[in-house]
C-alpha cells in the first residue's frame, strides 16, 4: 500500500522531496536508534512509537509520507502513519534470522519523503526460551577399563540448544551414583559440553556396567531440559590410549573449495597391539552444522568437505576429534577450520527513490537515491559506483553507503527524450564482481521551441476568374516540442498595406494551413499581393513565427481587343481620303486597338476580311497599318468599304472587327465629298444655321478624338509603370510576324504619337492624319521608300 501511495505522488511533490534530500541526509545522523522486541510475538505487535524520535506530531506524520526501508524483499516492520507506531508485519524467529549470533540485530531505515529525511535504526530480536536442549544421540555407549584411576575424565557427547544467552544450555547433570559425576565445561565459542569424572575405582567383577541418565538444562524460566541414556561397560585393562600427533590442528580453507576435497588429515597412534592398538576416528562434541559440513574417515582420519563453505555465514569451525582403540580407550584433538573469504558475492544495489519524468528545463536535480552493499569482507567488500561517461548525470556519495544520482543541469527533450542510465557497482576483489542496475528516465517537454515554417516565403499562382473558396495552396509549420506545445494553429496577420482588403481576398484553415480564395480575382485589377501568415503553438506561454506569402494572379484571355481608332460608335462612319496619285504602300490609315489582357493574351494581329475591291488595299498584320497595294487608276471606284479583324493570341482567341471607309480623290486643294443627289438638293436648301450646326459638330468630334487620344496616352503610361513594378514578363526575342506585342501594357509594341499636318505641294494642301512619329532612322527609311 505504501508503494502505491509513493507512485501516486505528483511530479511537483517529488521535486520538492528530492530538493531537500541532502538536508534530510545531513539530519539523518550516523548513530542508529535502537529498539527491541521479543521473538515469536504475533504479527501486528507493538514495537515502539517513533513520533518522539522523528521529532514529529501526529498530524504531521502522514503528510511527510513515512515508510520503512529494510534489506531484502521481506518487509518485517510496518509504520502506522496515523499513530506513529512501529508494528510487526510477521512473527519473528530469532534462530531463523540470526542462528547462534548474538545479539540478533535487524537494521532498517525510516524514510520521510516530503521533504526527504532518513533515520537509521536497529531492531534487536530478544531470544525467548522456546527450544529445549537436544542430544544428537539416542544413547551413549562407553567402555571404561576397570583399571581406570579415580579422577579420570571421560568425554561425553554434548547436547545442543538453539537458544542463546541465559536461555541456552547452561548445565549438565547425571543420575546420582557412587562412581561417577559429570562436569560442565565451555568451549571457545561458549557452548557447554559434559565430561564424565570417575570418582571411585571400578571393579568389573563387582559391577560390570552402569546405566545413567545424562540431563542437559538451559537457563530459561521455566528451564527446559533434554536427556540421554549413558551405558557404561567396564572392560578389561587396556593401559595405552591413542595419542594424536597434534593436540590442535589449525587449517585455512577457501570458501569456494570443492566438495569432497580433503582439508586436513588427523593422525593418532596407540602403543598397544592387536585390537587394543587399532585406532578409529570419530567426531566428538559435534553439532548438526559440523556433521552436515564435514566428513571424517574413521580409518584414515581424512576430513572432507561435504557442503560448500560460506564465509559470510560462518567464518570458522572448531571440531573435536576422538581417536579410540579397540579396547575402548580414546584420545582427543581439536581441529580449527578458518574459512578464507573469496570474492563470491557481487555487490547489491537497493533503489530507494526515483523521479521520472523531469522537466527539460529543470536545474541540477536529484533523479534517484540508492544504497549499495557487499556481503564479502576486506577488499572483496569495498565498492565503487559509476555510470556512463557520455550522460549529463553525476553520482554523489552521501551518508553511509547511500548515493544520489543527479542531473548536471537543464536537459533538452528535443535532443533526447529518454535516458537509459546503467549504474554499475564494482567491488575491489579478485576477480572483480559487478552489479548493474538500469534506470529509465523520461524528460518531459516545456514550450521552448517556436513553430518553424518549412519555407520562409511561399509563392502561390492562381488563375484569374477563379471560383470562390478555391484552394490556392498551403503553408506548413512544425514544432519540435511535444503534446500541446507542438500543436500549431495558423492565422492571417494584418497586411502592411492598409488598402489591401485581405479579409475579403484570402482565408486560412487554422488547423492545417490551407489557403482559400474568398472571391474571384481579376488580373486587370490586381496582379499580385503579399501578406504574412502566423503559426502559433498551444504552449504556455505560446510561441509563434511568421512567413510571407505572395499570390500572383495569372492572366486569362477574358478581354477582347478594343478598337481605339477608327471609332466604332455607331455615328457617321469614318472616311479616309486617298489621292488617286498615291504610290503603292501609301499609308491610308492605321487601326489602333488595345487588349486589357497581358502577355500572349494581348498579342494582337490584324487582317483584312472583306474589301469592296480585293487587291487594292492591304493591312499589315503586326501593326494594323492599312496601305495601298498597287497604283490607283481612274477605273477604280471612288468609294471603298474595308472590313478588318483584330484578333489576340489567347486560347481561345478573342477578336473585334472594324469598318473603314476610303474615298479616292484627285487632290486635297478643295474638299471633295461626293454627295448623293438627295443630299445635294438638301444642301442647296440649307440655310446658314445648318452650316453653323455642321461646324459645331465637327468641333465636338475633334474634341472627343483628342480626349480619346489623351486617355490612351495615360493608360499607356500607367501600364508601363505596372509592368516595371511586377507585371507579367514580356517574352524576349523576335515576335511572330502576324502578331503585335503589347508588352503587358495592352497597347502596341511601340508607343505611337500622331499629329495632324498639312503637306505643301503643287498648291493643293494634302491632309495627312495620324502619321506616326518614328525614330529618325526609321523615318528616313520610309521617306526613301516613298
Amino acid at each position: 500500500m505504501e508503494a502505491r501511495e509513493g507512485k501516486e505522488c505528483s511530479v511537483n511533490q517529488r521535486q520538492v522531496l528530492i530538493f531537500f534530500v541532502l538536508l534530510g541526509l545531513a539530519q539523518a545522523g550516523s548513530e542508529p536508534r535502537h529498539y527491541s522486541v521479543a521473538e515469536e510475538m504475533e504479527s501486528g505487535s507493538f514495537v515502539a512509537n517513533l513520533l518522539k524520535d522523528l521529532g514529529l506530531e501526529v498530524d504531521e506524520l502522514a503528510a511527510r509520507g513515512p515508510r520503512v526501508v529494510s534489506k531484502g524483499k521481506k518487509m518485517r516492520l510496518h509504520l502506522d502513519r496515523q499513530t506513529g507506531d512501529l508494528l510487526l508485519n510477521e512473527k519473528l524467529d530469532r534462530e531463523e534470522l540470526c542462528g547462534r549470533s548474538e545479539p540478533c540485530v535487524l537494521p532498517f531505515q525510516v524514510l520521510l519523503e516530503n521533504p526527504l529525511q532518513f533515520f537509521q535504526a536497529e531492531l534487536q530480536v530478544i531470544d525467548v526460551n522456546d527450544h529445549s536442549p537436544v542430544f544428537f544421540e539416542n544413547e551413549m555407549q562407553l567402555k571404561i577399563l576397570e583399571s581406570t584411576p579415580p579422577g579420570t575424565v571421560i568425554p561425553l557427547g554434548n547436547a545442543e540448544d538453539l537458544d542463546v544467552g541465559r536461555n541456552s544450555l547452561q548445565n549438565y547433570t547425571i543420575t546420582p551414583n557412587s562412581h561417577f559425576r559429570v562436569l560442565t565445561n565451555s568451549r571457545r565459542d561458549g557452548r557447554k559440553y559434559p565430561e564424565l569424572v570417575l570418582d571411585k575405582a571400578l571393579d568389573r567383577e563387582e559391577q560390570p556396567q552402569f546405566s545413567l541418565t545424562l540431563t542437559a538444562l538451559d537457563g530459561g524460566s521455566p528451564a527446559r531440559s533434554g536427556t540421554v541414556q549413558v551405558h557404561i561397560l567396564v572392560s578389561d585393562i587396556n593401559d595405552n590410549a591413542p595419542e594424536f600427533t597434534q593436540s590442535l590442528y589449525e587449517v585455512e580453507v577457501l570458501e569456494n573449495s570443492p566438495i569432497n576435497s580433503v582439508i586436513v588429515t588427523v593422525s593418532a597412534s596407540d602403543l598397544d597391539t592387536g585390537n587394543f592398538g587399532t585406532v578409529s576416528y570419530a567426531f566428538l562434541h559435534t553439532s548438526e552444522e559440523i556433521s552436515k559440513t564435514f566428513h571424517l574417515n574413521p580409518i584414515t582420519g581424512d576430513i572432507q568437505l561435504v557442503k560448500h563453505l560460506d564465509f559470510e555465514a560462518i567464518k570458522s569451525y572448531e571440531v573435536d576429534i576422538e581417536a579410540k582403540d579397540g579396547g575402548g580407550l580414546s584420545g582427543k584433538s581439536t581441529v580449527i577450520v578458518q574459512v578464507v573469504d573469496v570474492n563470491d558475492n557481487p555487490p547489491e544495489l537497493t533503489l530507494s527513490s526515483i523521479t521520472s519524468p523531469i522537466p527539460e528545463n529543470s536545474p541540477e536535480t536529484v533523479v534517484a537515491i540508492f544504497s549499495v552493499a557487499d556481503l564479502d569482507s576486506g577488499h572483496n567488500g569495498r565498492m565503487t559506483c559509476s555510470i556512463e561517461d557520455n550522460l549529463p548525470f553525476v553520482l554523489k556519495p552521501t551518508v553511509g553507503n547511500f548515493y544520489t544520482l543527479m542531473s548536471e543541469g537543464a536537459l533538452d527533450r528535443e535532443s533526447q527524450a529518454e535516458y537509459n542510465i546503467t549504474i554499475t557497482v564494482t567491488d575491489l576483489g579478485t576477480p572483480r564482481l559487478k552489479t548493474q542496475h538500469n534506470i529509465t528516465l523520461l524528460v518531459s517537454d516545456v514550450n521552448d521551441n517556436a513553430p518553424a515554417f518549412t519555407q520562409t516565403s511561399y509563392t502561390l499562382l492562381i488563375q484569374e476568374n477563379n471560383s470562390p473558396a478555391l484552394h490556392m495552396g498551403s503553408v506548413s509549420a512544425t514544432d519540435r516540442d511535444a503534446g500541446a506545445n507542438a500543436q500549431v494553429t495558423y492565422s492571417l496577420l494584418q497586411p502592411q498595406d492598409p488598402s489591401l482588403p485581405l479579409d475579403s481576398l484570402v482565408s486560412i484553415n487554422a488547423d492545417n494551413g490551407h489557403l482559400f480564395a474568398l472571391r474571384a480575382l481579376d488580373f486587370e485589377a490586381l496582379q499580385a499581393f503579399e501578406f504574412l501568415v502566423g503559426a502559433t503553438d498551444r504552449g504556455a506561454p505560446a510561441l509563434s513565427s511568421q512567413a510571407r506569402v505572395r499570390v500572383q494572379v495569372l492572366d486569362a484571355n477574358d478581354n477582347a481587343p478594343f478598337v481605339l481608332y477608327p471609332l466604332q460608335n455607331g455615328s457617321a462612319p469614318c472616311t479616309e481620303l486617298v489621292p488617286r496619285a498615291a504610290e503603292p504602300g501609301y499609308l491610308v490609315s492605321k487601326v489602333v486597338a488595345v487588349d486589357g489582357d497581358s502577355g500572349q493574351n494581348a498579342w494582337l494581329s490584324y487582317q483584312l476580311l472583306k474589301a469592296t475591291e480585293p487587291g487594292l488595299f492591304s493591312v499589315w498584320a503586326h501593326n494594323g497599318e492599312v496601305r495601298t497595294a498597287r497604283l490607283l487608276s481612274e477605273r477604280d471606284a471612288a468609294k471603298h468599304r474595308l472590313l478588318l479583324l483584330v484578333k489576340d493570341n489567347g486560347e481561345p482567341p478573342l477578336s473585334a472587327s472594324v469598318t473603314l471607309h476610303v474615298l479616292l480623290v484627285d487632290g486635297f486643294s478643295q474638299p471633295y465629298l461626293p454627295l448623293l443627289p438627295e443630299a445635294a438638293a438638301a444642301a442647296a436648301q440649307t440655310d446658314p444655321l445648318t452650316v453653323y450646326l455642321v461646324i459645331a459638330l465637327a468641333s465636338v468630334s475633334s474634341l472627343f478624338l483628342f480626349s480619346v487620344l489623351a486617355f490612351v496616352g495615360v493608360r499607356l503610361c500607367r501600364r508601363g509603370r505596372a509592368g516595371l513594378e511586377g507585371g507579367c514578363p514580356v517574352p524576349e526575342g523576335h515576335f511572330p510576324g502576324h502578331l503585335v506585342d503589347v508588352s503587358g501594357t495592352g497597347t502596341l509594341s511601340q508607343s505611337y504619337q500622331y499629329e495632324v499636318c498639312l503637306k505643301g505641294g503643287s498648291g493643293t494642301s494634302e491632309f495627312k492624319f495620324l502619321r506616326p512619329i518614328l525614330p529618325n532612322g526609321l523615318v528616313q527609311d520610309i521617306e526613301q521608300e516613298e
